[in-house]
């Protein structure tokens, strides 16, 4: 086992990978920007290093300044956390030429699943369903309505590279693809340097429905369930829940096999997260892998009892699964998280500034995961996550009874938070039902 692991990140995640550390008795280092000297992952590792400036480019993205920080304080491994470098295949093989153990898949299996594209291709030959959509990239606007034409519109574009939504445009008819396609590669090449598009058939109401995975060095894979992602605002997650209320017992242990078939096959080790969408029919379809652990993590381990970051850091020190998962996989309840952002929850402009009060929630069945705490300061150069609310039932009805106990309990003074617009979603009826998909915010806002 690891003496000693690097925490390349900061927030909510830094302090969560901490936590799993210090139960394993793993020494902690963590890396810091100036503007979170005070954050309460810099006092509760056993070192910390200040890396740079406030802006990611010249602190948590800076590959350099991270690395010398591992070297300068003997670290064993790096454990990235989600966002910034987690799935950065340089930063991957500099740690391994550098002596260094990534806490996560292999450099070339990043590279491939941080292509849409390649990984859609990786999927298909594995066995997975994918929606029907470009063999490639999309080369012209001759090519894209030739390919658009052949699987019927509307069609959707993508960046290869993409994430956030950025790079991607619904084409309802032919007369719009040229523009759309010029829009969607400008946009791609400014945000990820790579114009590279390709196309889709565009499912109309989808779900947002992932599997987490498992898989050690020794070929093993395990699937610990779904996560149902449906509730987002610009491709961007909301809300949380696990198990998925569309996923059935017996299409649950289908995709468990195919995916363990499929993950195996193309090599994959530590954690991750296979994405689909869900049509109207109940069919799924492959869109990408997140080759990291995810915000949405813990839904998952309340509902399984498996510690996903104490996992990860023990695939990664060379343990098998089975010393890892003692017992078979199994579902129990339900959980839902619910992100807490600085932002105005009317209106979703960020909420930059000091917090001048805070109640945590507590009681049966309630977790939150937070870097917050009165008179810190969420700064304005990162993400706006402040805390993760997620709560735990025997079934999904009281974990939303829970949730919303917990957020009348959950007090925010100094910002504005998301908190009062998650009260309102999960007392909304169409929520409470399940019959939800991706469009359900838009529907939601469009009721006020």
């Amino acid at each position: 086992m690891f003496k000693k692991i690097l925490i390349a990140n900061r927030g909510e995640i830094a302090l969560r990978v901490i936590c799993a550390c210090k139960e394993l008795g793993i020494k902690t280092v963590a890396v810091y920007s100036e503007a979170d000297r005070h954050s309460l992952h810099v006092r509760f590792a056993d070192e910390a290093v200040c890396i740079g400036p406030a802006k990611s480019a010249r602190s948590y993205l800076d590959i350099p300044s991270v690395i010398s920080a591992a070297e300068i304080t003997n670290v064993d491994a790096i454990h990235p956390g989600y966002g910034f470098l987690s799935e950065n295949a340089n930063f991957a093989e500099v740690c391994e030429t550098s002596g260094l153990t990534f806490i996560g898949p292999k450099p070339d299996v990043i590279r491939t699943m941080g292509s849409k594209q390649l990984a859609r291709e990786a999927m298909a030959k594995a066995g997975l369903p994918i929606v029907p959509g470009s063999a490639g990239i999309v080369e012209s606007p001759e090519h894209g309505l030739e390919t658009a034409a052949k699987i019927g519109y509307p069609v959707i574009l993508k960046a290869t590279a993409g994430g956030g939504g950025r790079g991607m445009r619904v084409v309802n008819e032919a007369s719009e693809l040229p523009g759309m396609l010029a829009q969607a590669q400008a946009e791609a090449g400014g945000a990820f340097a790579c114009p590279d598009v390709y196309v889709e058939k565009y499912i109309r109401k989808p779900r947002h429905i992932e599997f987490q995975v498992l898989a050690d060095q020794h070929g093993n894979v395990e699937i610990l369930g779904e996560r149902e992602c449906s509730i987002q605002r610009r491709h961007q997650k909301l809300i949380e829940e696990s198990p998925s209320p569309r996923v059935s017992p017996e299409l649950r242990q289908e995709m468990t096999a195919r995916l363990k078939v499929a993950m195996k096959e193309v090599g994959y080790t530590n954690a991750g997260t296979v994405e689909f969408l869900m049509d109207e029919d109940g069919s799924l379809y492959f869109i990408e892998v997140n080759a990291r652990v995810q915000v949405e993590h813990p839904v998952t381990e309340l509902v399984t009892g498996i510690d996903i970051v104490k996992a990860q850091i023990r695939i990664a020190a060379g343990e098998p699964l089975s010393a890892i998962l003692t017992e078979p996989v199994t579902i129990r309840g339900h959980a839902i998280e619910c992100r807490i952002n600085a932002e105005n929850p009317d209106t979703f402009a960020p909420s930059a500034g000091r917090i001048t009060g805070l109640n945590l929630p507590g009681g049966i069945g309630v977790r939150v995961d937070t870097w917050a705490y009165t008179d810190c300061v969420v700064p304005p150069y990162y993400d706006s996550l402040v805390a993760k609310l997620i709560c735990f039932g025997k079934d999904r009805s009281e974990a939303i009874t829970r949730s919303l106990r917990a957020l009348d309990m959950f007090i925010v003074e100094g910002i504005h938070t998301s908190i009062p617009l998650h009260h309102r979603i999960l007392s909304d009826p169409e929520f409470q039902s399940g019959d939800i998909d991706t469009g359900y915010i838009a529907r939601f806002l469009a009721k006020k």
